[in-house]
């Protein structure tokens, strides 16, 4: 009745959104046809890269984003395969991959699933090789403790190496736990709480935050986030890291 109502959990600011379940949008989008596509953060509002939701039914296929574009991928449900001319990677729930710009795959549904898909326009380095594909599960990363009460914790997934423009992590709160101070930088950021929940502060507003929800932070919006209720909060993180605020 609610929604019936007009009435969504979605904001949307100058500098920073959150996107709840209730206002997905399905767009069809070149390169996964038959798959059911949300984009939830765009540059149409202000982001410098893309994220998006793909629900693939079983035998679906991904094609590779343009030339100049990387992914990342994280399987949320189900099981996938990903092609790079003679290597053939399986990636099960929480599986994932970082894909570099201009490496021609395929991503196959093996049976139904649904992935969150990260895309921006790669930066390179002067002087630093091209990025290799990474392949792994956020469950073999150690767990490296963030904050001196030991409730909050990282598993960082991809190398910290100069070729890599770009970080995604996955940040575990027990019960109680918080970032321990409010953030403020030019990296901009794109989320998805993997599971439990908290409150987050985006720019002066404060939010409630379920597992589903996307937040998109732009450059200098101050965040911070704080875990409630009985279960651990988790979710994925990314940003645009390791380049001068001036290339590109």
């Amino acid at each position: 009745m609610r929604r019936q109502l007009g009435e969504t959990r979605s904001v949307i600011a100058q500098r920073h959104a959150l996107i709840s379940a209730d206002s997905h949008e399905v767009t069809p989008v070149p390169g996964w046809p038959g798959s059911r596509i949300v984009v939830v953060i765009s540059p149409q509002m202000g982001a410098q890269f893309s994220q998006f939701f793909a629900e693939m039914p079983g035998g679906a296929v991904g094609h590779a984003p343009a030339q100049r574009v990387e992914r990342f991928v994280l399987v949320l449900e189900g099981a996938v395969s990903l092609q790079l001319g003679d290597e053939l990677h399986e990636l099960g729930v929480e599986g994932y991959a970082l894909v570099p710009a201009g490496a021609a795959h395929q991503i196959k549904a093996v049976t139904a699933a649904r992935l969150i898909v990260l895309e921006k326009v790669f930066l390179p380095l002067e002087g630093a090789a091209h990025p290799e594909l990474v392949v792994g599960t956020v469950a073999a990363q150690p767990k490296q403790a963030m904050s001196e009460d030991g409730l909050l914790g990282v598993r960082k997934l991809l190398p910290v190496d100069q070729p890599f423009d770009c970080e995604v992590n996955v940040m575990e709160f027990q019960p109680g736990g918080s970032l321990p101070y409010v953030e403020t930088h030019f990296v901009e950021h794109g989320l998805l709480m993997l599971s439990g929940g908290g409150i987050y502060r985006l720019d002066e507003d404060w939010f409630s935050v379920v597992e589903g929800d996307v937040i998109w932070m732009g450059p200098y919006c101050p965040q911070w986030f704080g875990a409630l209720g009985t279960r651990p909060a988790r979710y994925l993180i990314y940003k645009n890291w390791n380049r001068d605020p001036l290339a590109g």
